[in-house]
């Protein structure tokens, strides 16, 4: 895990959600973070100052009239990395919007130039207020990035659109946005489809083929592309239990014929499509109808027949071409690869890219211990006519929000 030392102040406003914002700080802290914690006083009804203080490390106001020696309603906002303010309540974001400066966060926020995100909580018909919605839309303009909330349980027995995204998904998000990969809110009413995860290859009952992926950077992307307001379908094959991106659907598939069959099907009126699922490339012949025994199943074994599995990006493709599929819609595609004694890994996967025919390439070198299952990546962005792209080392949102950087410069008006 990377030591950042980044001086973040995180907002919590009134809302019974106020209780994630704990391990919110936590992880924060972990990341070698310095965390300061400014709580609205309404806030303080369900989370007590003292929490705060014990997994902050530091001192928790709610007043612009504490330590006025030190015009601490100025310094706060002043010597922040990062405002995130989580949950972020209607009436704070009304607040926000209006420019108050009433108590020490909205002075702080008022006074910060640095990044500013907010993850908003509350009950679905708060959120779809005309109002709320044009407050959002005014914090937006001026540059301050409000995340689209997730689709749940929400107090009581309700479920909508309003719940707080879960603490390591707005950490992940905010971190991607400190770092400097801007997230635009500019893609409302685009259809996104993502594949996720490495696909399983049944041999019998108990037993399949597969491989590492652990479906993170699928899930990664279709979070940044959630949060730039587009629909999102995710086909999800053997993947860990990672948290849904907000308002996006979760399609779970077994087989990359089960992956075939879902992509087609989703991605028939899409705008993005992105194969990013390491999929098995072959698969047995023949499955067992039981469970192979030792001794028989070492038999078995030793002839396994492999027969080859379809190539799901390569028919998106053509899918596309014949108009099966909207033939404005931008494709990506990945290369995981290794490379050897005669040509280098981003050379297979510029021999990949000419093969696969899709828009966008992002070409990773795997291995033990590298992009599969790891919580980072690199590589290249590969498009037509232009110089492969460096991805720096980063995380996989950070990534993630590079690859749609380079689809939205192809994208369609």
């Amino acid at each position: 895990m990377t030591s950042t030392h980044r001086r973040i102040l995180v907002g919590v406003a009134g809302g019974i959600a106020a209780y994630k914002a704990c391990h919110l700080i936590r992880d924060f802290k972990e990341h070698g973070d310095d965390v300061r914690v400014v709580p609205t006083e309404a806030a303080l009804n369900f989370v007590g100052a003292a929490t705060f203080e014990a997994l902050s490390g530091n001192p928790v106001s709610t007043t612009v009239f504490d330590a006025v020696d030190e015009v601490q309603h100025v310094a706060l906002g002043q010597q922040a990395d990062a405002v995130v303010i989580a949950p972020a309540t209607a009436d704070l974001i009304a607040r926000l919007a209006c420019g108050r400066a009433d108590d020490l966060l909205t002075a702080s926020v008022l006074v910060a130039t640095c990044p500013i995100v907010l993850a908003p909580a509350m009950h679905t018909e708060m959120w779809l207020n005309p109002a709320t919605q044009d407050n959002v839309a005014t914090l937006r303009r001026r540059g301050i990035t409000v995340m689209e909330p997730a689709h749940g349980r929400l107090t009581g027995k309700d479920t909508g659109a309003g719940r707080l995204p879960e603490p390591s998904q707005i950490a992940e998000f905010a971190r991607t946005v400190i770092d400097g990969h801007t997230v635009p809110f500019d893609w409302k009413g685009r259809k996104v489809v993502v594949s996720a995860g490495g696909t399983q290859e049944n041999l019998d009952p108990v037993r399949f083929l597969g491989n590492r992926s652990s479906g993170r950077q699928g899930f990664a992307l279709a979070e940044i592309a959630a949060q730039r307001g587009a629909d999102v379908t995710i086909v999800a094959g053997d993947t860990e239990d990672l948290p849904v991106p907000s308002g996006a659907e979760v399609v779970r598939v077994t087989s990359t014929r089960d992956m075939e069959a879902a992509m087609n099907e989703h991605s028939a009126d899409a705008d993005i499509v992105i194969m990013a699922a390491a999929v098995a490339d072959y698969r047995p012949a023949h499955v067992a109808d039981s469970k192979m025994k030792k001794g028989a199943a070492d038999e078995n074994l030793a002839r396994l027949e492999l027969v080859e599995n379809p190539d799901i990006l390569k028919g998106l493709v053509s899918r596309r071409a014949s108009g099966e599929i909207n033939e404005d819609a931008v494709i990506v595609g990945f290369a995981a690869e290794t490379g050897d004694a005669t040509t280098s890994v981003l050379e297979y996967a510029q021999q990949k890219f000419e093969r696969k025919g899709c828009d966008v390439l992002m070409a990773n070198e795997v291995g033990e211990g590298k992009v599969f299952g790891q919580s980072t990546s690199a590589g290249w962005i590969l498009r037509r006519d232009t110089e492969p792209v460096v991805v720096e080392h980063g995380s996989k949102q950070a990534v993630a929000a590079q690859i749609l950087d380079a689809v939205n410069e192809i994208l369609p008006m």
